[in-house]
């Protein structure tokens, strides 16, 4: 069995007068793509900014690495998220658009002051992945594409090492090429063993990526299991989620 790197344990979240996340149950081995699924309103946005802290659990826990984090016992201890190597990429990216991709990138290296000071291979590695990013160094990230601006976002978690990556929609709004371009990188992103947690509503790049998968609907998780059984079973995706990911090859 695989260790297991995130877990939360009957997480439920308030936010104001609404009760958004209703015992939120699941486990993220490390090393591993996990997919959270779910129609829209399910909760998956909520469950990611619950994990990050932005929002805090009213009651259950969240666990890392063996560590507290969030809920009843994380209040107690209330750890610094960016110490841990947990890196998050909101669905709104979080660029810096008045400064350039140069900066934007400097900004997200936690041990760096001046872009020298980031280690040379990675950033080659980065620009490998992500061609754009070397191309329009220079340039305020506020001009770049939609498409671009998500990558120079994954970029961002991605310049240092992390043992853990929080991705919300990637390839939302972006076109189907781009759509590619995006799950090739994160493939090789998997070889490097990082363990990712990735909510999206494309299947096709859920399907591409995940390991495994948890489905949620009305802020609780409905189905826990390998992403393959999933994609592989359309009367459950039916059930699951209204709709099949053969049809979205």
């Amino acid at each position: 069995m695989n260790n297991i790197l995130l877990k939360l344990d009957g997480v439920h979240t308030h936010i104001g007068a609404y009760h958004i996340l209703h015992g939120v149950d699941f486990e993220v081995p490390a090393g591993e793509v996990t997919m959270l699924l779910g129609r829209n309103g399910a909760g998956k946005t909520t469950t990611l900014r619950t994990i990050m802290g932005l929002w805090q659990a009213s009651r259950g826990n969240v666990t890392f690495d063996g560590q507290a984090i969030g809920g009843e016992r994380g209040r107690r201890i209330t750890p610094d998220i960016s110490q841990l190597g947990i890196a998050y990429v909101p669905e709104s990216m979080g660029i810096f658009s008045d400064l350039s991709v140069r900066e934007n990138l400097l900004l997200a290296a936690r041990n760096a002051r001046t872009i020298d000071d980031i280690d040379t291979q990675r950033l080659e590695w980065l620009f490998g992945l992500f061609p754009a990013i070397r191309k329009f160094w220079l340039y305020p990230a506020g001009k770049l594409s939609g498409g671009q601006k998500q990558m120079l976002a994954i970029c961002r978690a991605m310049v240092e090492p992390r043992r853990l990556l929080l991705i919300d929609e990637p390839s939302k709004g972006l076109a189907p090429t781009i759509v590619q371009n995006l799950i090739a990188a994160l493939r090789e992103l998997k070889k490097t063993q990082t363990t990712v947690l990735l909510v999206e509503q494309n299947f096709s790049v859920a399907k591409a990526l995940g390991d495994r998968v948890a489905v949620m609907d009305d802020g609780r998780v409905v189905h826990r299991g390998g992403m393959a059984e999933l994609a592989d079973d359309e009367s459950l995706q039916h059930k699951l989620l209204g709709l099949s990911l053969g049809a979205h090859q």
